[in-house]
């Protein structure tokens, strides 16, 4: 089957682009923000690596060899997005009353589980900030003499020695940088740390020494060291939050021009060709936030109850620049279409005779599936053709479940292996072990069966009460409730 041209949206253009890798031989390189690693991750932040995720898988469908970074920021990242307030590290060990290190490496290996429950592939190289202090350093000394200055809180740079600054964010002054904290000592309002200097009588529990002081690095500086040093300048794609676009993005721009010295020769050089970025999730209070408290995981979903692929299937109901509203009622009825899906998934396999390879995809289907991709990733319409793909009754249920395959690999829902016994998880706060409900469904049918009507009703509503939901005429018998506040 001949692919379409892949259509993505370049925030740097504000324009959709057909994509080609710059070198055909290293295929598409692409390096995605990843998490500052001193709390759980939020629902918000995982949508952007569910769009990542499918935007990995779009790019192997197309046929393209895959490098893809994301880093794990365990240092810099102030509670401020610029330069003001704690460190976000160094804020977390202090409220646990643990090390930094064993604060980076729980919340490191909770965020890598979140990845693995959602069925999000693994980069080629998840990249730590500690790892690379030594690059971070030589890059910062070769920007310094003609990008930076010195005062005393760091090394800063100066954003007006690099040209169209702030042009992701769609800046035009210093108004439009709102977000951008004071400093003392700062030149202009969006000049940002390079080299943060450990504060007199300060006690941190990350800092090195450098020819600016002893200190950190600031938060924007390891992108760039990381994305050049794995991918090489220019490379394919960078992603992240469309909060990045605003501040974060536009600093590491920055930096990549200052560092390869090639704005003459290179015009509109940022060191990626596509700028990707995901819209929010927001809540009803606003866009979904840490910093408010009280903020929703995947851990959290999970405890009610929740298959994580439901929430999966959410985010993959909206276009990835889309604003994505959670709720209760959002994330349920992503669970009710995904428990559809999978009863339909199961009622082909037990009309097919699944001893033998399956059939490859139908080419027409996959052909529409193809152009729904390749219009910047639409996954909305990728999910209807699904749904309509497995109801077709012109086709044997062999051959849809052949034309699965292909859905699976590019939407990641896993339907080739789900079970709808894997979308029964017990809630952490169920009052009732699945032993005892068995026993309360086997004693409610031999009430029935003894038409003994109000003791089975009986039983219904205290299994009920218990959290339960008993199905009759269903194979599966029973489920979980799933209740969200």
């Amino acid at each position: 089957m001949n692919r379409a041209p892949l259509a993505l949206y370049n925030s740097l253009s504000r324009s959709m682009e057909v994509f080609a890798p710059l070198d055909p031989e290293k295929g598409a390189r692409v390096y995605s923000c990843g998490p500052t690693v001193y709390n759980y991750a939020h629902l918000g932040n995982l949508r952007a690596y569910v769009f990542t995720d499918t935007l990995g898988r779009a790019l192997v469908w197309k046929g393209y060899p895959l490098t893809h970074v994301i880093n794990i920021t365990d240092v810099g990242h102030l509670t401020s997005d610029a330069d003001a307030g704690d460190d976000k590290m160094e804020a977390a060990a202090r409220a646990n009353q643990q090390s930094i290190w064993d604060v980076a490496a729980h919340y490191t290996a909770a965020f890598k589980g979140n990845i693995e429950a959602l069925n999000i592939r693994q980069p080629t190289r998840w990249s730590v900030a500690t790892d690379h202090i030594e690059e971070m350093i030589d890059f910062a000394k070769r920007i310094a003499p003609d990008h930076c200055y010195e005062i005393d809180s760091g090394l800063y740079f100066d954003a007006t020695t690099v040209p169209d600054y702030g042009k992701l964010a769609g800046a035009r002054d210093d108004a439009g940088e709102g977000r951008i904290d004071p400093v003392a000592g700062k030149r202009h309002p969006q000049d940002f740390a390079i080299w943060r200097k450990s504060a007199p009588g300060e006690n941190r529990q990350m800092e090195w020494d450098s020819p600016w002081g002893k200190g950190a690095p600031g938060w924007h500086l390891e992108c760039s060291v990381m994305s050049e040093k794995y991918l090489g300048f220019p490379f394919d794609i960078h992603t992240g939050g469309i909060d990045h676009r605003e501040i974060h993005h536009p600093n590491e721009i920055a930096q990549n021009q200052a560092f390869c010295s090639c704005m003459d020769a290179q015009p509109g050089f940022t060191g990626a060709h596509f700028w990707m970025h995901n819209n929010f999730l927001v809540d009803r209070s606003g866009k979904m936030s840490k910093s408010k408290g009280g903020f929703s995981t995947l851990f959290s979903l999970i405890d009610a109850g929740l298959h994580p692929l439901a929430y999966r299937l959410m985010c993959l109901q909206a276009h990835y620049r889309s604003e994505l509203e959670f709720g209760p009622d959002h994330v349920l009825a992503a669970l009710t279409r995904l428990k559809r899906l999978v009863i339909a998934v199961e009622g082909l396999r037990a009309k097919a005779e699944l001893g033998e390879e399956l059939p490859s995809p139908d080419e027409s289907v996959a052909a529409e599936l193809d152009a729904a991709i390749s219009e910047d990733l639409n996954t909305p319409r990728a999910l209807t053709l699904l749904e309509a793909m497995l109801a077709d009754k012109k086709r044997s249920a062999f051959e849809r479940l052949g034309t699965l395959q292909a859905f699976d690999s590019l939407l990641g829902l896993n339907l080739l292996e789900l079970r709808r016994v894997d979308l029964r998880i017990q809630p952490r706060n169920a009052t009732i072990t699945e032993a005892d409900v068995r026993d309360k469904i086997e004693a409610r049918q031999e009430a029935r069966k003894a038409k003994d009507f109000a003791a089975s009703d009986a039983l219904r509503d205290e299994l009920a009460e218990a959290g339960v939901e008993v199905m009759d005429g269903d194979p599966l018998g029973w489920d979980w409730i799933v209740r969200l506040s």
